[in-house]
């Protein structure tokens, strides 16, 4: 008689649903993947695809083959439109339906941009793969159109790059851009220099990294500020168009703008009919379950959870692989006590040598801040050929300051005639 195990759903491939999957891989469990995408990706590392100083497939890897060794493991390419509690189905958008014992949606985040959902369309976030390859087409497309453009208020917007938001990514894209513009690329083209590019960083808040100690903010300012990035804190936006960023205070005509200020949870809560946050995050146990579904467990940004302070835990990589982790130990009824992040700290580089860390009582910034940051993100990459690649296009750029993925592929939507006049001087 073939003995039956229990059918667990995971949906989403993320860090926390990667982790869940590793854990239960050849357990008597029979485990669905789901994911409406065929590969699992590396965000921390996205900002380095976007400013072409890695490919995608540097960071990114078949989710097939990431759990080929796992014979309890089947993946489908889809995405979940509706779920059962009552039944315990989830509903796929192919139509097919799936049972379920246990159920852990690990579903992610997207782009917020504070309910004027218009600005995307002149902002794009930074999420996914094709996120990344948008900034990079718009960067050095303006990039090459500033080489033979003679109005000088055109070449001035074409060479001005606005990143929106200071947090970590904020931080980590306006120090690539401005390492791109001001060293990279302008040995390669006549007309530019150093002096040429302007990079502004916009934060609404005080401080640049507010999850960061005060002076580790301030430092990171200091090290953004020496590689030529104007750092406007204090300075919310008000206003985006094509070629332009509009704060209470000033008229910026720029050509490139990224959006690195917000995010907002994926639609799962609504799915779950469960509790949810301001911020649309579903509200859970101290088991990472919604309230009256002990069997439904919501890990990751979809999660709203509480550390041991009382306070929200933050939507970071290291929260989401702990969960994912202790979700899976639940259903192999490994786990008993209450979910309990370990933090291991907060990491920010700001281009070449440069980075901060926060290890609590232990503070680091500058060269061995970047050597530890840069370790640790190999480390946790997946795939030994990622690593290696990684680690040799990374060597070779720091000799050379050269960007050995600068393609320009696709098609831009907004033509240099779509850039705006300065109004005022920034």
């Amino acid at each position: 008689m073939l003995a039956v195990y229990p059918k667990v759903v995971i949906v989403g491939a993320g860090f926390g649903g990667l982790a869940a999957a590793k854990r239960l891989a050849n357990r008597k469990v029979e485990v669905t993947l789901v994911d409406r995408r065929n590969h699992h990706l590396f965000q921390p590392l996205l900002y380095q695809v976007a400013t072409a100083a890695l490919s995608p497939a540097d960071i990114a890897a078949p989710i097939r083959s990431i759990l080929s060794y796992a014979r309890n493991i089947r993946v489908l390419l889809d995405e979940v439109v509706r779920v059962d509690r009552d039944r315990k189905t989830v509903t796929l958008a192919s139509g097919r339906i799936l049972d379920f014992d246990k159920l852990i949606i690990a579903t992610g985040s997207s782009h917020s941009y504070f309910g004027r959902d218009q600005w995307a369309a002149f902002a794009p976030g930074l999420k996914s793969i094709e996120d990344a390859t948008t900034i990079r087409r718009n960067v050095l497309l303006a990039l090459e159109r500033a080489e033979s453009e003679t109005d000088p208020d055109r070449r001035h917007a074409l060479l001005t790059f606005v990143v929106i938001g200071g947090g970590p990514t904020g931080v980590e894209m306006a120090g690539a851009i401005a390492e791109l513009a001001r060293r990279s690329v302008s040995k390669d083209f006549r007309n530019i220099t150093p002096a040429c590019s302007r990079v502004i960083l916009v934060e609404a808040g005080p401080r640049l990294l507010p999850s960061f100690p005060p002076a580790l903010s301030a430092k990171a300012e200091e090290m953004l500020r020496g590689l030529g990035v104007h750092v406007r804190t204090g300075t919310p936006v008000t206003g985006l168009g094509y070629g332009h960023v509009q704060t209470s205070d000033v008229w910026i005509s720029a050509k490139t703008i990224v959006w690195a200020a917000g995010v907002e949870a994926s639609a799962a809560a609504d799915w779950l009919g469960a509790e949810q946050d301001r911020a649309g995050r579903a509200l859970v146990t101290q088991g990472l379950t919604i309230k009256g579904s002990d069997d439904i467990f919501v890990i990751g940004d979809t999660a709203s959870a509480r550390g041991a302070n009382g306070q929200p835990l933050p939507a970071i990589a290291p929260v989401a692989k702990q969960q994912g982790a202790y979700a899976a130990d639940r259903i192999l009824g490994r786990a008993r006590k209450p979910f309990a992040y370990r933090d291991f700290g907060n990491l920010a580089t700001i281009g070449r040598s440069r980075a901060v860390i926060d290890w609590g009582r232990i503070q680091l910034s500058g060269f061995i801040a970047w050597l530890v940051w840069s370790a640790a993100h190999v480390w946790f990459l997946i795939g030994f050929r990622s690593r290696l690649s990684v680690m040799t296009t990374w060597l070779w750029s720091y000799l050379t300051y050269r960007r050995s993925a600068r393609l320009i592929i696709g098609t831009d939507g907004n033509s240099a005639s779509t850039i705006a006049p300065r109004r005022k001087a920034a």
